[in-house]
């Protein structure tokens, strides 16, 4: 199938960028075209103006400090996991789809869909991060004004299957994923290598604290903190905060004691890695 007509926006800095989509209202960004492509192709999407970002050199970096990573816009998931800047960041992404998609797609993209059973919503959840968010604040016809910022922290971002607080006219330049704590672990199960997974966990231990992040059991990542006395208790924690829904694929209650297992199993990998990390 074709997609429907719409009129091609190319832009070359940030500012045009916000510029162009405060203009137009309602415009898509395309920026690796990954999930945004197929949907227009199916008609399940039908905009007006595509905003394509890929000439927009600013936003193709990744910058690493002692408090975390942030990515850019543009920085494919393959570049994000090669740079081996982040170590849950680059284990998600070995999980996420296939080489010749992770080329293209890029992290912030992933994030803005909010798809429920992507894996890198958990990992931004788990850390407790947050997506960057410009618009153009103009003046009359949007001139003469500046880019306003803001960032929007991940239990506030996740609204909704498919659904972000990206606002109409905002631009999602960046994801900040936080240092991890003493150990990371992410487990899944899916029917294929590659296919979105059935119930997956991301778990981040530290300072005898445990966060868990699950999907494919619920509309957005479904978060569980758990004090250290309460590890052992991990699998009933994840099952009762959880409401998977069935589908062709799998029962609710096949994910829900699924979804138990892995976050059981990604708690002793991730407590494990912490031992290590310390000498104990």
């Amino acid at each position: 199938m074709k997609p429907p007509p719409f009129e091609y926006h190319a832009p070359r800095d940030v500012g045009e960028a916000l510029r162009t989509l405060a203009e137009v209202r309602g415009g898509k960004v395309l920026a690796g075209g990954q999930s945004l492509i197929p949907m227009l192709n199916m008609r399940l999407a039908a905009p007006e103006h595509l905003v394509d970002i890929n000439r927009v050199a600013a936003l193709d970096g990744i910058e690493v400090t002692a408090a975390g990573v942030r990515v850019g816009a543009l920085v494919r998931h393959a570049d994000a996991e090669r740079s081996q800047a982040h170590p849950l960041l680059t284990r998600a992404l070995k999980l996420v789809a296939h080489p010749v998609i992770r080329n293209r797609g890029t992290v912030v993209g992933s994030l803005v869909h909010a798809d429920p059973a992507a894996e890198l919503p958990a990992v931004l959840t788990a850390l407790g991060g947050h997506v960057r968010l410009a618009r153009w604040d103009g003046g009359r016809n949007n001139r003469g004004g500046g880019m306003v910022v803001r960032d929007v922290p991940a239990s506030e971002f996740f609204v909704g299957p498919m659904e972000s607080a990206v606002e109409p006219g905002e631009l999602a330049v960046s994801a900040f994923f936080p240092s991890s704590g003493d150990g990371v672990a992410f487990e899944e199960v899916a029917r294929r290598h590659g296919d979105y997974a059935l119930a997956g966990v991301c778990a981040v231990v530290g300072a005898g604290v445990a966060r868990l992040a699950c999907i494919g059991v619920g509309p957005v990542p479904v978060l569980v903190e758990l004090g250290e006395d309460d590890w052992g208790s991990a699998a009933r924690a994840v099952r009762e905060a959880t409401e998977p829904e069935a589908d062709i694929h799998a029962s609710a209650a096949y994910r829900r004691h699924l979804v138990g297992v892995l976050a059981g199993r990604a708690l002793r990998n991730a407590a494990r890695e912490g031992a290590a990390a310390r000498g104990v």
